[in-house]
């Protein structure tokens, strides 16, 4: 097989990690702790695969309530083994002392990827949640991706969290969504019609709690993408031609 020889920008995989999320530093401890007790067979890549395992009990779990409400218990119990495997498999390695920091940056992140894809399309197949919905959703959320990545390549910067927001924290407002409706009927039961370009379609208290979310994501995404824009036309000015033609 022939080698390839990859050139790697180092400097993308030192960014500075920048974490403000509500259960920050209370889920900080927690993970520390955790991967100080796992045992020693236990490995970054399993979690990582653990993850992904998560995010499919959450897809089912969705889809089974086409059967019956109650499987949103699954739903839930698979954003808890997400959040498990996500969480840990960097932790781990840190706690350890095996960092790898290219091999782990790329992995973990084309995983996240991978995984909200999964879980948005089962939300979307559920009977409680438009597919565009979800699908938007997972859009925004790939949109703010990208806007990670580059400015971790710009700034050194690789923010995990916005307005006190992260994925733990959508993590466990879904399942409390999850378990509201579930458990309270009214909730559950109320439907409310509405028309979007000419066509009629009935709306769950589910569906306005994605789109909440999804307002939510895109207002993070428009108003630090415009800041961002801001600050990096001052560092990047246009350039003065007439300074361009003295010099030559």
């Amino acid at each position: 097989m022939e080698k390839r020889n990859i050139k790697i920008n180092r400097e993308a995989q030192q960014s500075v990690r920048i974490q403000t999320s509500v259960f920050n530093a209370l889920e900080k401890k927690i993970l520390v702790s955790i991967a100080k007790h796992l045992p020693k067979w236990v490995k970054s890549d399993a979690l990582t695969a653990l993850g992904v395992f998560g995010s499919m009990v959450v897809a089912l779990g969705f889809i089974l309530t086409n059967y019956d409400i109650h499987w949103l218990w699954l739903s839930s119990l698979g954003l808890v083994i997400n959040w498990f495997g996500d969480s840990l498999d960097g932790t781990i390695a840190r706690v350890r002392g095996t960092q790898r920091r290219i091999y782990g940056f790329f992995l973990d992140h084309n995983i996240d990827g991978i995984t909200i894809s999964i879980m948005a399309i089962g939300a979307g197949l559920s009977p409680y949640v438009h597919l565009p919905l979800a699908m938007g959703v997972l859009v925004v959320y790939l949109l703010l991706s990208i806007y990670v990545y580059i400015s971790a390549h710009l700034k050194g910067e690789f923010k995990l969290t916005y307005a006190k927001l992260g994925p733990t924290e959508f993590r466990i407002l879904i399942i409390i969504m999850n378990t509201i409706f579930m458990y309270v009927p009214f909730i559950r039961d109320y439907t409310h019609k509405i028309v979007l370009g000419g066509r009629a379609m009935t709306f769950t208290l589910f569906d306005y709690g994605i789109a909440f979310i999804l307002v939510i994501l895109l207002v993070i995404y428009i108003v630090t993408l415009i800041q961002d824009i801001r600050s990096y036309a001052i560092m990047d000015p246009l350039p003065d031609p007439k300074a361009e033609q003295k010099t030559e």
